[in-house]
């Protein structure tokens, strides 16, 4: 279930007591919530929006925001020559000194004089340890002309601080209302069996508005929304530089509980998005650190 966490992670194993010495004193009670910074990021690859590829700035970028768990979209893992048929995530959580999980969505057989399988999909990078994480795989409905794409939900359960999280990063199909609906549903669905604090991060591909959304957004909040901050652009249409930006379809969204308390788009080049940043309180889970 997990690609790779690196060597810290392994130690995460909980120690849980059942009794205390004779007079030792009382141990602390647990904080009830912790702060946490996060990113959503489509990376495009590693490329600007003139395509030159260069993942070290986009390395830059995460690290200048500060975010301590990040959900990456459109990471190629030997996928092309594109992105130099590089792992994307293992090299960025290198760059950073970070764990991280990978979810591919394309897996196709390798390219020409290639050993290893070419894949396309989402991350999750994270300053925490990551104790679990699964991929799924949203349903693609059938088309004749166009197919779409397939797409994902990778899901990492992080300890951050002694709060177990659900953290999310997907990418919604980019063609069809009706497909991003499906999709939409879906993400509730697979949420919902968690009674973790959640955060959901992605490029959803449509705007706060849109009625496919709405399933979705009355069980999340949308954490730009609750800060009055409806003008958080993130993609410019018809192929304008990112710097004109002016759809909001990147988004952080957060269960009931998790408390949005800052927000900010980081102004860009390094793709044809723009990343979100979001600082959060999270509540311990409602059985300590259990499902």
């Amino acid at each position: 279930m997990m690609k790779n966490l690196m060597a810290a992670g392994s130690a995460a194993a909980l120690l849980v007591t059942t009794g205390v010495l004779a007079g030792a004193p009382a141990a602390a009670a647990p904080d009830r919530t912790t702060d946490l910074r996060v990113m959503s990021f489509n990376i495009h690859h590693g490329a600007d929006g003139g395509d030159v590829l260069d993942l070290e700035r986009t390395a830059a970028v995460i690290e200048a925001s500060g975010a301590e768990v990040i959900g990456l979209q459109e990471v190629d893992d030997a996928w092309s020559a594109r992105s130099d048929f590089e792992d994307q995530a293992a090299r960025l959580a290198e760059l950073l000194d970070m764990h991280y999980v990978y979810g591919a969505n394309l897996d196709v057989a390798p390219a020409e004089g290639r050993t290893g399988n070419s894949r396309y999909g989402n991350a999750i990078l994270s300053e925490h340890p990551i104790i679990d994480s699964e991929n799924h795989l949203l349903t693609s409905l059938e088309y004749a002309e166009r197919p779409t794409e397939q797409r994902g939900l990778l899901e990492a359960v992080i300890n951050v601080k002694g709060h177990h999280v659900g953290f999310y990063s997907t990418h919604l199909d980019h063609q069809r209302v009706e497909q991003r609906e499906l999709q939409a549903r879906e993400i509730v669905e697979i949420t919902g069996e968690s009674r973790r604090p959640a955060v959901v991060v992605g490029d959803l591909n449509a705007e706060p508005g849109a009625p496919e959304l709405q399933d979705l957004l009355s069980v999340f909040t949308d954490t730009f929304a609750a800060l009055d901050q409806d003008d958080a652009y993130t993609f410019a249409p018809d192929g304008a530089p990112v710097e004109e930006a002016s759809l909001r379809i990147d988004y952080v969204l957060v269960t009931e509980g998790v408390r949005p308390q800052a927000a900010h788009v980081v102004r860009t080049s390094a793709s044809d998005h723009l990343p979100i940043v979001a600082d959060l309180e999270i509540p311990r889970s409602p059985n300590g650190l259990v499902r």
